[in-house]
């Protein structure tokens, strides 16, 4: 068998948020989307897939009353505190206006469609306002709805009524459908007060027979576009009946279950051979079954008698799917979840069950730690798996495993040894069947939470508080290696990639993907805002599904090919517009090679173009025209990249220019909306008065450079003005320069007293005739 490529990335591709805590509710016109209370906040959940598509912040403390406009544009709300129905845009989010002048509570919001259906329980007649019957259900109504007709519902009502009488069914007869605390949904014909329809069991799970414990519909809508009826319970769960027509005679069956919360998620597994569903124990006492491409509840496994706190799940060798549970009411039930019914329970153990597990190989048994802190072997031969009524379970062997609670159990592949962590921080191995004590593996600072055997190694893995993940060696319970990396306890942990690869997860909400071999943190996910709790790895698909504290389930898909496809086309993509960009540069199309050089994100290309465009000689116009193609975005980059030019001496030139050229197109107001600006001036201003005080000097400097040269007479002047001609003065100047030479003819003549030469007073007196020349020049 070829090795398997090691992951480089998971993707989370769908994901199961807390929607609904409870409290008023709308269905959108076309039943597309619900509207429902979360908390102080108002979600909108998409009705196919229970994603939560936008989330309205609202300005009340507890939602009394929800109700969308006819055309789902506008979103009513009424609150406990402000005493004001809020009108809210759904699609922006925000609040557009508001109605005051209720002096109490505002506990219902309606759209009135039409006079003639308005239908209650109570029957009146619009037109002398008198009550035509009283129906009378026996039951607290928490919700009634009329049946429109030409639905199927409607047909479904038809055929039961047909059936109640022999009598043809006057056309003004009125059928509504009435929920309550019984949890049922019953159907009733205005005429004589008949029930048409009543389901015969409850849909709703219940954990006694307390009363406290029921838990019934609190509302009702029926769904557009003949999609069905719509019920809300009591623990914030969304059911859809619709009519299926059977055999014998059609029937309302629960088609569809939508979980608006699931409270903190202690366990979960994938199920089915495909495993297309994944069971989830929540801080209920029951085990809900989800549709991994719906994100539906498919169905409930409904039995204990308090919180679920560990599970399992297998295939049997029949084909059968089967899920092991461990409870706080100290037993553990065995499912059949092809039939959606416990075969067995097992009673025995003294504390809460705080870890399952089935045998690997034969499925003919299954393990569990508890708070008692032993360990137990639960047979499973002679089991029925079709049996109606569930069976008690018997034990093959019992041993006390630990000083403390027992946290997690894992059974090895060949189903020889078991593995048990504690709170004492140590792990246990142990020979099956009859449980002999194998090695004590020590070396945690704190409890630990998951233990898991490898796939192909004999090792075993440790997840603790201590932040650490261990693998150890199962011949001498010898430490192999240490895994750091997570910021608090390490909850889970379980291999994937035949062995070669892990992931864990833990309380700091975090979600890695480990290398074995190398001991390398190949990727870190943070997509919970609480402790992961529960771990989930298909054995086939090799998915991945998280769940913890903050109610949330995340389902992670491998995305390591699809990742490196997206790169390769990437790449292909940026060589095939890099040529495209160095054709335009050929072309002379400076406006389209600066577009795609932001496009591609090369500064350096961008400032090659825009100096190139600095030398031509109109070289305004053509920058002009080159910034004003660029979009709000490139802006920002443009501003990015002039900071960083601005730095350097030798890019500074371009970058002024560039900035000033930006200025003089954009206005001020365009200006201030790009993403950032406040920042990318602060960084462009010192630099740029820097530039400015430097070439003031250089100015400056330059002057005195001038004067000082041409004092030197080491530089020609550089023009010659000229002026004027006066005779006179003309004159005196050639008198002037004639009596010079006299004088010095004279001096040479006479021999010089003083070391001065004769040569330097001759330069020295006609350097003063000219500047007394040069004067009477610029006087006239």
């Amino acid at each position: 068998m070829a090795p398997q490529s090691l992951k480089k990335n998971y993707r989370c591709s769908r994901s199961l948020k807390q929607f609904y805590s409870g409290g008023p509710f709308v269905v959108s016109s076309d039943g597309s989307f619900i509207v429902c209370a979360c908390g102080d906040a108002i979600n909108i959940v998409d009705a196919s897939d229970s994603s939560v598509k936008s989330t309205i912040e609202g300005e009340s403390d507890s939602l009394t009353a929800l109700a969308l406009s006819p055309d789902d544009k506008l979103l009513f709300s009424g609150g406990h505190t402000d005493r004001k129905v809020l009108v809210w845009d759904v699609d922006g989010g925000f609040c557009t206006h508001y109605f005051k002048g209720h002096k109490g509570v505002v506990s219902s919001v309606l759209f009135h469609p039409d006079a003639n259906k308005n239908i209650v329980v109570n029957v009146w007649d619009l037109h002398d306002y008198s009550c035509k019957t009283t129906v009378a259900t026996y039951e607290v109504l928490e919700a009634v709805t009329t049946v429109s007709s030409g639905s199927p519902l409607a047909s479904f009502i038809a055929s039961l009524d047909q059936k109640s009488q022999k009598k043809k069914t006057s056309s003004q007869e009125t059928h509504f459908i009435t929920l309550g605390e019984r949890g049922v949904v019953r159907i009733w014909k205005s005429e004589g007060s008949v029930c048409l329809y009543e389901q015969k069991s409850s849909d709703i799970t219940v954990s006694s027979d307390d009363e406290e414990s029921k838990r019934g519909f609190t509302a009702a809508a029926m769904l557009p576009s003949d999609r069905g009826l719509l019920c809300m319970t009591a623990d914030q769960q969304f059911f859809i009946y619709s009519v299926v027509e059977n055999v014998e005679e059609p029937e309302l069956v629960l088609n569809k279950r939508l979980v608006g919360y699931n409270e903190e998620i202690s366990d979960m597994k994938f199920l089915g051979d495909e495993e297309q569903f994944l069971a989830v124990a929540t801080n209920l006492e029951e085990v809900r079954v989800y549709d991994v491409a719906t994100m539906s509840c498919s169905y409930v496994l409904a039995g204990h008698k308090e919180v679920v706190l560990s599970l399992d799940t297998c295939v049997s060798s029949s084909g059968n799917v089967l899920v092991v549970t461990g409870s706080k009411d100290k037993t553990v039930r065995l499912w059949n979840a092809t039939s959606q019914s416990c075969i067995g329970v097992g009673t025995g153990h003294n504390g809460d069950i705080l870890a399952v597990a089935f045998a690997k190989k034969s499925f003919s048994f299954f393990v569990s730690g508890s708070g008692d802190r032993t360990l137990k072997v639960w047979s499973l031969d002679g089991i029925s798996e079709d049996s109606e009524e569930p069976i008690n379970l018997k034990t093959r062997s019992v041993v006390a495993a630990h000083d403390k609670d027992i946290n997690s159990v894992a059974v090895a592949r060949n189903d020889s040894l078991v593995c048990t962590g504690s709170e004492d921080r140590t792990a246990s191995i142990w020979r099956l069947p009859d449980l002999v004590h194998v090695v004590t593996l020590k070396g945690h600072k704190r409890r630990i939470f998951s233990v898991e055997f490898s796939p192909v190694d004999q090792c075993v893995m440790t997840a603790s508080g201590d932040k650490t993940v261990k693998i150890w060696a199962i011949s001498d319970g010898s430490c192999l290696k240490t895994f750091e990396g997570h910021t608090s306890s390490v909850l889970r942990a379980s291999f994937i990639t035949d062995g070669t690869q892990f992931v864990s997860c833990g309380a700091d909400g975090l979600l890695k993907l480990w290398n074995v071999n190398t001991s390398e943190c190949i990727a870190t996910y943070d997509q919970h805002e609480d402790k992961v709790w529960a771990l989930a790895v298909g054995k086939k698909t090799e998915m991945v599904a998280t769940g913890g504290g903050d109610a949330v389930i995340n389902i992670w898909h491998d995305s390591t090919a699809s990742d490196k496809e997206d790169e390769f086309r990437k790449e292909e993509e940026t060589i095939l517009r890099g040529q495209e960009l160095e054709n335009a540069v050929l072309d002379a199309e400076y406006t389209k090679a600066i577009r795609l050089a932001f496009e591609l994100r090369r500064p350096h290309k961008v400032y090659e173009l825009f100096a190139g465009l600095c030398k031509k000689r109109e070289s305004d116009d053509q920058i002009v025209k080159a910034l004003q193609g660029l979009e709000k975005e490139e802006f920002r980059l443009l501003f990015e990249y002039l900071r960083e030019w601005n730095t350097k001496p030798n890019r500074c030139h371009i970058a002024q220019f560039v900035l000033y050229q930006t200025f003089n197109i954009l206005p001020p107001t365009e200006i201030v909306q790009v993403k950032g600006i406040g920042e990318l001036l602060e960084g462009l201003i010192p630099y740029s008065q820097r530039h400015f005080n430097r070439m003031d000097r250089f100015v400056r400097s330059s002057f005195l450079l001038d004067y000082t040269l041409g004092e030197m007479s080491v530089i020609d002047p550089e023009a010659e003005t000229e002026y004027p001609k006066d005779k006179k003065i003309e004159e005196e100047f050639i008198a002037s320069v004639s009596a010079i030479e006299q004088e010095t003819e004279a001096d040479q003549k006479t021999p010089s007293r003083k070391r001065k030469s004769q040569k330097s007073k001759d330069r020295s007196s006609k350097k003063r005739l000219v500047a007394e020349a040069q004067g009477n020049v610029i006087a006239v």
